[in-house]
C-alpha cells in the first residue's frame, strides 16, 4: 500500500511539473517556479555555486547575486546570464567569512521591486582551521569553562575565545554550532579541539581541517562561574 501511494505521489508530481511547463509557454510561471539553490556552506577561497530558475521570459537577462552587508545595503557578489529555459548558474569565489543573506535579482530592476520579488536565502563561508578532538580520557572532569566533560557534551576548546562563544563548524558537508567549553588545544598545531560528541556529529575521526565561524560577542550558554585559568582539561588529547 505504501509503495502504491509513493508511486501515485510521483505520478501526480510529474503531472504537476508538466502542467507548469505548459503554463510557462502561455504565460507567467506559477509562483513556486522561481528558485535559488546554493550549497549552505563552503570554505573561504572555494567557489560557491548558485543554481536556480526564473520564468523563461527572463532568458538572456543579466542576473546578479548580491549579499547583504551589515548596514543593510546589498553588494554584488556574482553575475550570470539567464538561459533560454530560465535556468541560471552563478559562481562566487568566496572572499569573506561569515553567514550572509544573499539574493538573486535581474539587473536593472528598481530597488523597491527587487526587495519585493527577489529570491533570498542564507549561506555561510567558513575559515579553514586545523582541528583535533578529545574526550574519553576526561569524562567526569571539569572543563576550563565549568562544564562536566561527558560523551554527550557538545563544544570546542579554544585558547582565547571567551567561554560560551558560539562557533559554527563545517566538515564533510555537515554543519553544527557549539559553544566554547574549554581551553586548548596545546598540541599538534591545531587551533580548535572538538569534544568527542561534536566530532561524532560531524563525522570527524582524526585531525582534520574544518570550517569555522566564531560568533564573537555572542553567548550560546548561560554564564558559568569563572574558573581558574589553570583548571580544566586544557584541550590536550588523552593518552592511553
Amino acid at each position: 500500500m505504501r509503495r502504491y501511494f509513493a508511486t501515485l505521489t510521483t505520478f501526480l508530481c510529474a503531472a504537476g511539473c508538466a502542467a507548469a511547463a505548459t503554463a510557462s509557454a502561455d504565460g507567467p510561471l506559477p509562483a513556486e517556479v522561481p528558485s535559488l539553490f546554493p550549497l549552505p556552506g563552503v570554505l573561504l577561497g572555494h567557489t560557491l555555486r548558485f543554481r536556480g530558475a526564473l520564468p523563461a521570459a527572463q532568458a538572456g537577462r543579466t542576473l546578479q547575486i548580491q549579499r547583504q552587508e551589515p548596514d543593510g545595503s546589498w553588494a554584488q557578489t556574482a553575475t550570470t546570464l539567464v538561459a533560454a529555459d530560465g535556468s541560471f548558474l552563478a559562481r562566487w569565489r568566496t572572499d569573506e567569512i561569515g553567514s550572509f543573506t544573499v539574493r538573486a535579482v535581474v539587473a536593472g530592476a528598481q530597488a523597491q521591486a527587487a526587495d519585493a520579488s527577489s529570491l533570498t536565502t542564507r549561506v555561510t563561508v567558513y575559515r579553514g582551521a586545523r582541528a583535533t578532538w578529545f574526550g574519553p580520557g576526561f569524562y567526569g572532569r571539569h572543563t576550563a569553562c565549568g562544564q562536566v566533560m561527558s560523551h554527550a557534551l557538545l563544544g570546542v576548546a579554544h585558547r582565547t575565545l571567551p567561554c560560551g562563544t558560539p562557533v559554527a563548524l563545517f566538515y564533510g558537508g555537515k554543519t553544527i554550532t557549539v559553544p566554547v567549553v574549554d581551553r586548548g588545544p596545546f598540541a599538534n598545531g591545531a587551533r580548535y579541539d572538538l569534544t568527542s560528541a561534536t566530532a561524532q556529529a560531524l563525522g570527524m575521526t582524526e585531525t582534520s581541517t574544518v570550517g569555522v565561524v566564531p560568533q564573537r560577542g555572542a553567548q550560546m550558554a548561560p554564564p558559568t562561574p569563572a574558573p581558574s585559568p589553570y583548571s580544566g582539561t586544557g584541550g590536550v588529547a588523552p593518552t592511553s
